[in-house]
């Protein structure tokens, strides 16, 4: 998902998509997944020399991502969609001018409570035994760049260093997540609560458990029939109530939890007994997935004002 903030930052974006061709481009490969060039020059009636200028453009903005393939007749790009959404802010008030900015790595949470199956692993190899929940408080854990577990709960203490005298308007949290399954199964829904300093904020249902193609990020030693990658989630706070990309999941708004430059921040990702769908979480950070990110945190805030 990208996030535009204002119409400038996103006029490269909206003159790209300005295209029919670039438009099917995007269709087709919403319906195929991964296409190679010589396929969407054929399905598009184009040379593969006018399709090259509508994949750059594609690319540049982040639209899709391409790779290279061996073929007998040498290498071919292969083609894949990188965006699922594009959600556009017009409106961004005085109040949300202020900003805070923090990544979280995916290994440095503060508590967790899980249950197998599950495991950590860094960049380059596993972070102990797969299923062993003991593994969770290994010191490598801090290293994990991917994390899963079928039921419990992550939390991280997101750092507040916001300046003195400021109180905090909105939270926006960009994290990429999928179900855990068994192997995998893109059928695979599992119900992911949200929660702010012990309150629940909201719940999303991740589809599935995503294996059909490589992540583009996901490193070469990554077993082929485990997560290859997630779905992009942005997660806000503010003084409406609490959104997943632009759609409201409750009514409880961050108001409701007076925080300030002196608040300690805790969020937690759960998947509970009690849910509907107990299918797991999985958590993405730069070296996994499609996204190339950790866990990307905006803190907004304004000056504290008496009544």
């Amino acid at each position: 998902m990208q996030h535009i903030t204002s119409l400038d930052a996103g006029l490269e974006l909206f003159k790209t998509l300005g295209s029919e061709v670039r438009i099917e481009i995007i269709k087709l490969l919403l319906e195929n997944k991964q296409m190679n060039m010589n396929e969407l020059a054929s399905c598009l009636n184009i040379t593969n020399g006018a399709l090259t200028n509508h994949i750059k453009k594609l690319e540049s903005c982040g639209v899709i991502t391409t790779s290279n393939e061996s073929t007998g007749h040498g290498n071919q790009k292969l083609c894949s969609l990188r965006l699922d959404k594009i959600l556009i802010d017009l409106d961004v008030s005085d109040a949300f001018q202020n900003v805070y900015n923090v990544d979280l790595k995916v290994g440095h949470y503060s508590d967790y409570k899980v249950y197998p199956t599950c495991g950590l692993a860094s960049s380059t190899a596993l972070i102990g035994e797969v299923d062993d929940t003991r593994y969770f408080a290994h010191p490598d854990r801090y290293n994990a760049e991917i994390l899963w577990f079928t039921k419990g709960y992550i939390e991280y203490e997101i750092p507040n260093f916001i300046p003195f005298s400021q109180k905090i308007t909105q939270i926006m949290i960009s994290v990429e997540l999928s179900s855990e399954a068994p192997g995998i199964n893109s059928v695979w829904p599992s119900d992911i609560s949200f929660y702010l300093n012990d309150v629940c904020i909201g719940m999303w249902t991740s589809p599935g458990d995503f294996g059909d193609v490589k992540g583009i990020f996901t490193p070469d030693w990554w077993f082929p029939n485990w997560n290859q990658y997630g779905l992009l989630k942005l997660l806000v706070i503010n003084k409406n109530g609490t959104f997943i990309d632009g759609l409201q999941i409750s009514n409880i708004n961050i108001y409701d939890f007076n925080l300030d430059y002196n608040s300690k921040i805790k969020f937690r990702m759960a998947v509970n007994d009690d849910a509907k769908h107990v299918g797991g979480l999985t958590i993405f950070g730069s070296s996994f997935g499609n996204y190339g990110q950790d866990i990307k945190v905006s803190i907004n805030y304004t000056p504290i004002t008496e009544s």
